[in-house]
């Protein structure tokens, strides 16, 4: 369920990106992925296509959590990718804003541990 609201946000976060004149160009594609491919395609990585990125980067670091499926190593590596994509387009965010991110990441089970950790 998380994945899909996240998943509609992002969708959503691309169009919204687009100027008014493209928005019917790239409509029929339903999935974010699909939908980036698409302007990647058409706008060859130019301005334009960066800064959609760099909002979907955000996006997915504002929205960022761990699923109970995955280990804490796992937690903290996609954390990391998204860091250094962030990092890539131009957004540099602070350790302690990181490290707080991955704290409240974590799955229910952890929250326990989180409120230790931060005190």
């Amino acid at each position: 369920k998380l994945a899909r609201k996240n998943e509609l946000k992002a969708h959503g976060t691309l169009l919204m990106a687009l100027l008014d004149k493209h928005q019917l160009k790239f409509n029929s594609h339903k999935d974010a992925k699909s939908l980036m491919e698409a302007i990647e395609k058409r706008f060859g990585g130019n301005t334009e296509t960066k800064k959609v990125q760099k909002t979907l980067l955000k996006q997915q670091f504002e929205n960022f959590s761990g699923s109970t499926s995955e280990s804490l190593d796992q937690i903290h590596d996609n954390l990391q990718k998204l860091v250094s994509q962030l990092e890539i387009h131009g957004v540099f965010l602070s350790q302690e804003d990181v490290n707080l991110k991955f704290l409240r990441s974590l799955p229910s089970e952890w929250k326990t541990h989180t409120l230790i950790w931060r005190n």
